[in-house]
């Protein structure tokens, strides 16, 4: 078994489907251009892998899907805070390549194919309904909460989400991915954020 970890904090995410991933509420929908891209980014606010102390630190997942995503088959490649000591490097690598059990743990049987982490500075704002992401060479992700007649933000309750059961509704206003493995481009597309509350527990 894993050691026990857990963290809090918060979660976005940027991917290629049409404002709203139809994945999100139908089971087995297949993504709007039949492949799914999808970045995740990941503050920890608090948290812990056993006595290792993760508070502070970020790590970010990129995933492709090639088909519907309950189909698995996918390829992920983790991407890690240059900040963490190597303890806590090992730790979050584990996490958000859905190794140690808890809400990404799910995910392991539908990877085919794990590409090695990459130590690199990772930025995370968070600022009203703004979420941004920034890798050096590699990432400029910023999504922005989409308003509601009330001029509130939108949020979706009671999904089927690896992240939280209440989601906000999101757009990227520009999102651009790309290193050796990936090449994203969903400027324009689909978005969620919310808070964390993750662990094996």
């Amino acid at each position: 078994m894993s050691e026990r970890w857990n963290i809090d904090g918060e979660y976005f995410e940027s991917c290629n489907c049409e404002l709203l991933c139809p994945c999100l509420l139908v089971k087995g929908s297949r993504p709007t251009d039949g492949h799914c891209d999808v970045v995740v980014a990941v503050h920890v606010d608090s948290g812990k892998w056993g006595q290792t102390d993760l508070s502070g630190l970020n790590a970010v997942v990129a995933i492709y899907s090639p088909g519907v995503m309950t189909e698995g088959n996918w390829t992920v490649e983790p991407y890690i805070d240059e900040r963490a000591s190597e303890a806590q490097r090992a730790a979050l690598e584990q996490i958000v390549s859905a190794r140690a059990g808890g809400a990404l743990g799910r995910f392991e049987p539908l990877i085919a194919k794990r590409l090695p982490a990459k130590v690199t500075p990772i930025t995370f704002t968070s600022e009203g309904r703004i979420r941004k992401l920034s890798i050096p060479n590699v990432a400029e992700v910023t999504v922005e909460g989409v308003l509601g007649a009330d001029s509130q933000q939108v949020w979706f309750d009671n999904v089927a989400h690896f992240a939280n059961r209440r989601l906000a509704a999101a757009k990227s206003t520009s999102s651009h991915f790309k290193d050796q493995a990936f090449s994203f481009e969903n400027s324009g597309r689909n978005g969620h954020f919310a808070p964390i509350k993750w662990s094996n527990a």
